[in-house]
């Protein structure tokens, strides 16, 4: 074999070593850029997968926020609501005590409330003090009348009270006081009042 034919064949032979090697690297990067590209598209399904979940879980979040922020508002309201027509309630049996005191059946209940309330008490001497308008028609005969019936001493206190109706009845000495002024029964029936009215209004308790 003459070198030439000779330096022919190593060529050969080199070249074909090198294009198998460079097949194989192609092969192997080919191979490597599909597992990338599946690895890739699998963790980008991933990532939209757990976006998409996390936006639902964002998203029922927000609407029980919203829900439960409406549901508070609208108890809210309607406690307000209750609250109102409730108050508008005793305005309106504070008017009917009101147009009551200028009544003459009102001076019978006050007479009736002295009496009771001294009973009450069972002391012999008591002042009793009124607002300023009963102490005008409440005069000291007026009084010494019902102290006979009651087998006590009544007296009118100078000191007049800014209350609606009734009186304060006491005992001489201070130790004893009663108050049956309309404007404190008012008050002392308003948690019953209250309830009673709630189930008129609304069939059940507030």
């Amino acid at each position: 074999m003459t070198i030439k034919n000779g330096l022919s064949a190593i060529a050969k032979d080199v070249l074909g070593d090198v294009q198998k090697e460079a097949e194989t690297a192609i092969l192997v990067a080919e191979g490597e850029a599909k597992a990338t590209l599946k690895a890739a598209k699998e963790q980008a399904d991933q990532n939209y997968r757990a976006k998409i979940t996390q936006a639902k879980l964002k998203a029922e979040a927000e609407k029980r926020k919203i829900v439960s922020v409406t549901e508070v508002e609208m108890r809210n309201r309607l406690l307000q609501t209750k609250e109102n027509l409730v108050d508008a309630a005793f305005e309106k049996a504070f008017s009917k005590l009101e147009n009551f005191v200028e009544t003459d059946d009102y001076r019978d209940y006050l007479f009736k409330i002295i009496q009771s309330a001294a009973k009450r008490i069972g002391q012999k001497d008591l002042t009793i003090q009124v607002n300023a308008k009963d102490k005008d028609w409440l005069r000291p005969d007026v009084l010494k009348s019902l102290s006979k019936k009651l087998h006590c001493e009544l007296k009118l206190s100078e000191k007049t009270g800014n209350y609606l109706g009734g009186c304060i009845i006491q005992t001489g000495d201070g130790k004893i006081i009663l108050d049956v002024t309309l404007d404190n029964r008012l008050q002392e029936l308003k948690p019953f009042l209250r309830v009673e009215l709630a189930k008129i209004l609304f069939g059940e308790m507030v």
